[in-house]
């Protein structure tokens, strides 16, 4: 039997670290993971909505969140220069503003930071998404796979896998097709795995895009 587990979850406190921080007494930690998954939905939209980049990527490797008793301060980790860090201190200020109202805390101040993702085709989330707009845009699955494989090997990873699984081109059963390039030891704590799952609506239906990339060892 398989036994599956996620691998940033697997190596939380050895080479992976939380991408929240706060504390909840539990009767209202779900209440605090709900805050969460709403700050980081509203700024999503808001950037897809107002998404200015030459590729047509939103560039969002991941939103961090700590959580005081007076202050949200948010962290986005960008890839990319958009509307957000291209010196633009409205488009910043507009959208702490919609995550505010949306967001609709009395008590505690939000403060919204942007830091700037040196290498973004190491982050699995920016390959995804760009993998995502290939397949929107009809090109062959394999390509897509390909070219973002290509695009890691200009960085210093030593491995990466993409899995595609769904509808692929249309057809009428599902299947999961896989390419991996280098070393992906997903066994080993003391490898530092960056991952994402990602899910794009297509005409045939929702496919799922998974991406290991493979850093480092501590």
């Amino acid at each position: 039997m398989g036994q599956k587990i996620n691998p940033l979850g697997f190596r939380l406190g050895t080479t992976q670290s939380h991408h929240s921080f706060w504390f909840a007494q539990p009767k209202n930690f779900s209440v605090g993971l709900q805050e969460d998954e709403k700050i980081r939905n509203c700024i999503k939209n808001y950037v897809q909505k107002n998404k200015k980049t030459s590729s047509g990527l939103e560039g969002i490797a991941r939103i961090g969140i700590h959580k005081r008793t007076d202050l949200i301060q948010v962290i986005i980790y960008i890839g990319f220069p958009n509307l957000l860090i291209e010196g633009r201190r409205r488009g910043i200020e507009e959208l702490q503003m919609n995550v505010q109202r949306e967001f609709r805390s009395v008590n505690r101040r939000l403060n919204i930071a942007i830091t700037r993702v040196e290498k973004p085709y190491v982050q699995p989330n920016i390959l995804a998404e760009y993998i995502a707009l290939q397949l929107k845009n009809r090109v062959s699955f394999r390509k897509a796979m390909k070219k973002a494989i290509e695009l890691t090997e200009q960085t210093d990873t030593k491995g990466i896998q993409v899995q595609i699984a769904g509808r692929i081109d249309g057809k009428e059963i599902a299947r999961v097709e896989w390419i991996r390039e280098g070393r992906v030891p997903l066994q080993t704590i003391r490898a530092k795995i960056n991952y994402c799952s990602y899910t794009i609506r297509t005409i045939y239906g929702v496919l799922g895009i998974k991406i290991w990339i493979f850093g480092d060892e501590e």
